[in-house]
């Protein structure tokens, strides 16, 4: 799943490595995102719930093998999966690609950028996106599912990271009860793209087949 504004096009460069070790892909555009349909707001738990439907079609396929599923999200796309995760007890994997901890936070520096003052006008706007979304940011937290997460999960962040610093990986990491061993450190930034090298690449793959049980390929 892609992150907020972008679309399933951003998630194929992953496409040829994925395929060559071995695995099915769905690759899908959230809902007012690409080729989606449009809708009147979209939110990190609207994402969770596009997640869960491709899951769902993935599950009737017979060509799948529905009893090793994964999700590799970016940003809040793996906000998303890993929010997912939590409600889907058959997956068996989660890759984050530059998850944030917390959606208060991610607000809070957007509000700094606009120089709106946190403590009157900031409070009601966190408080009015909540009761829009229909739901507490503490509930979705990537910081909160991480911990109620049973799979393995690995946490992959630009080290250089200005979007969402890399300092969040280390604390999702620590909240699954995972340490950093989970953590993969990548050069560059939010896109992951130039930054993912042949090791780093690899690292995932077996991760993947590993947290599968699929033989070594």
């Amino acid at each position: 799943m892609h992150g907020w504004g972008a679309h399933a096009g951003l998630m194929l460069p992953a496409v040829p490595w994925l395929h060559e070790a071995g695995l099915a892909l769905l690759v899908l555009d959230a809902r007012g995102h690409g080729l989606s349909s449009a809708v009147d707001f979209q939110s990190l738990p609207r994402f969770a719930q596009d997640v869960e439907a491709g899951l769902a079609w993935l599950r009737q396929q017979p060509e799948v093998d529905a009893s090793r599923l994964a999700l590799i999200g970016h940003s809040v796309g793996a906000g998303a999966v890993l929010l997912s995760a939590t409600r889907q007890p058959d997956v068996r994997a989660v890759i984050s690609l530059s998850a944030f901890a917390h959606p208060a936070e991610v607000m809070q520096r957007w509000l700094a950028q606009m120089r709106i003052p946190t403590r009157w006008l900031g409070s009601w706007i966190l408080s009015h996106v909540q009761e829009m979304i229909g739901a507490r940011f503490d509930d979705i937290a990537p910081l909160r599912s991480a911990g109620a997460v049973s799979c393995p999960i690995l946490f992959v962040h630009g080290k250089d990271d200005k979007t969402v610093p890399f300092t969040d990986a280390l604390r999702l990491a620590e909240a699954s009860g995972l340490g950093e061993t989970a953590c993969l450190e990548v050069p560059g930034g939010h896109d992951l793209t130039e930054g993912l090298g042949p090791d780093h690449v690899q690292r995932m793959v077996v991760f993947l087949r590993s947290s599968l049980s699929l033989t070594p390929k």
